[in-house]
């Protein structure tokens, strides 16, 4: 009997192996494609922890099987890709359990954008989204630990996460919350699966606490690695802190509890031109004085590509050209005077008071006076969304618009104190610029956090570009860990990164990762070769032709 057949006796959901849905989870958003064995779709809980017995049996008998989670498949990054099992979750596990006061249960497989719906309904807010909500369901948004452009304020996915339901690798569903006093003690003396993960995760951190807590990445946020520097605070032990960006490699989540605050009732865009790359860190400083909610950017190749790509562009601001001539007339006007600026940025304030929101509007007007820059108060709600569009929209442009080229994110989400910008991002350009002929490339990010997303534009099918991947991607990591940084803020390791952990953190918390591996998965079921065990040689073999 056919793994398949087997696994159709196991479960009520779907089993698929045909060609065409292969093919389809073959792919993410990644340079990465990998043929699964099947792809499975359960109904239920049930169903998961069924797979994962069965996946347990297998492995115990020497046979391979091994499961990865996939909710919308926008992972820029190869981790939901895997040679054997494919558990799919957007077409079953599609649903909002529950919306409090001030907290959601979702399950993995929901859309961003359905759920941020019912959220507008109740006035509230889940702020920690990333540019590709109208894509992204929330499994992924857990598992890679994503932020976006509210998470100057409102801090990443991390930060409101209050608990997880999942399938652990004894085959059976657990919720897991933060623990503290007599309900850890309780926790620790537990004879049961769950109470051999705390006792080991447990004994793991407190025997390495410092040189954990010294590993932690010194920048605002940070997708790489296991994050064990968050779990015990010497008062809480919060487990849920390290399912939280581990991309489905300790267990298969099926519900999340999320913490949500109320949407604000006024916002306000100001943009910001500027030709020199040199002081926006100073200016980026002086902002941050009034506490705005996001502090975006885009370079000048995001914006000539905007203009390249008008008429998508023009669709997706859902507007006449005359109306987008009309309400771009003060940034026209002000690129004849200035030329086309090197780094647009865009603050966004947010009020819950009219009055508030103008004044803060009006101090920072004021401020950016100081600086040789030219800048707009945008006071109408569908201007500003038009530069929103611009900047959330330049992947998929990218990615869907430039014949025979691919848009591909292998040096995309790197991340350093936001002092060291004018100095990182010129060394970064000249990296680059020195393989113009194999490739075009766009910076948009989050100066805020010293935190920038590069798309390179490459033919995938050219032997010499396929050799430049790894050598760019090694020379522009060797500038981040220099600086200090992180080369995942939000996107996370998955088959991209993960070959690089090491030289980000040394050999001892290396290994630390790779036990914490072992304590949840034993077996080794979950998502192989993601956080732990990848190989550059592995990447350079499954990188689309």
């Amino acid at each position: 009997m056919s793994v398949v057949d087997e696994l159709r006796k196991k479960v009520k959901g779907d089993v698929e192996d045909d060609a065409p849905t292969l093919a389809k989870y073959s792919e993410d958003y990644s340079i990465f494609t990998v043929r699964p064995q099947a792809v499975v779709f359960p109904k239920d809980a049930a169903d998961v922890e069924h797979l994962v017995q069965f996946a347990a049996e297998k492995e115990q008998k020497g046979e391979s099987i091994s499961l990865t989670g996939r909710s919308a498949g926008t992972d820029m990054s190869g981790g939901p890709l895997n040679e054997s099992v494919i558990v799919e979750f957007v077409k079953y596990f599609n649903h909002v359990r529950e919306i409090g006061l001030d907290y959601a249960v979702v399950e993995p497989g929901v859309y961003f954008r359905d759920f941020e719906k019912q959220l507008q309904a109740k006035e509230l807010l889940y702020p920690a989204y990333p540019a590709s909500k109208d894509l992204c369901a929330l499994g992924g948004m857990v598992n890679n630990n994503s932020g976006g452009e509210r998470t100057l304020q409102y801090g990443k996915t991390e930060d409101y996460v209050e608990e997880v339901r999942i399938v652990m690798a004894d085959g059976k569903e657990h919720t897991l919350r933060p623990l503290a006093g007599d309900g850890l003690r309780e926790k620790l003396a537990e004879q049961s699966f769950e109470g051999d993960v705390y006792r080991k995760l447990f004994k793991l951190i407190e025997e390495n606490y410092e040189t954990i807590k010294a590993a932690k990445p010194k920048v605002s946020k940070n997708s790489a690695g296991y994050y064990l520097w968050n779990v015990w605070d010497k008062k809480t032990f919060d487990i849920t802190k390290l399912i939280v960006g581990s991309q489905g490699t300790l267990g298969l989540l099926t519900a999340v509890k999320l913490r949500l605050v109320p949407a604000p009732k006024y916002s306000r865009l100001i943009v910001v031109f500027s030709k020199r790359l040199d002081h926006i860190p100073e200016l980026v400083g002086d902002v941050l004085r009034f506490q705005p909610e996001s502090i975006e950017s885009y370079d000048d190749r995001t914006l000539k590509l905007a203009m390249k790509f008008f008429p998508a562009m023009l669709k997706l601001m859902r507007g006449s050209i005359w109306q987008l001539f009309f309400r771009f007339v003060p940034e026209i006007g002000m690129m004849l005077r200035g030329g086309i600026p090197k780094m647009i940025l865009l603050i966004s304030v947010t009020s819950s008071d009219r009055n508030d929101l103008e004044l803060k509007g009006e101090n920072i007007m004021e401020e950016i006076k100081k600086y040789p820059v030219l800048a707009r108060n945008v006071r109408n709600t569908a201007e500003a969304e038009e530069y929103w569009t611009i900047r959330r929209q330049s992947f998929n442009l990218l990615h869907s618009r430039v014949k025979g080229m691919y848009a591909a994110p292998f040096i995309d989400d790197i991340v350093v104190d936001p002092k060291y910008m004018p100095e990182l991002l010129p060394q970064v350009n000249a990296i680059l610029d020195q393989h113009k002929d194999k490739l075009i490339y766009t910076i948009a990010g989050h100066p805020g956090n010293g935190n920038f997303h590069i798309i390179p534009l490459v033919h995938l099918n050219d032997p010499e570009t396929r050799k430049i991947i790894p050598q760019v991607t090694e020379e522009i990591y060797r500038l981040v860990f220099k600086y200090g940084g992180s080369i995942t803020a939000e996107h996370n390791d998955g088959l991209i990164r993960t070959p690089y952990l090491r030289e980000m953190y040394g050999d001892k918390i290396v290994a630390l990762f790779a036990e914490v591996k072992r304590i949840f998965d034993p077996l080794g079921i979950f998502n192989p070769g993601k956080k732990v065990g990848a190989t550059l040689e592995y990447a350079a073999q499954h990188m689309k032709e």
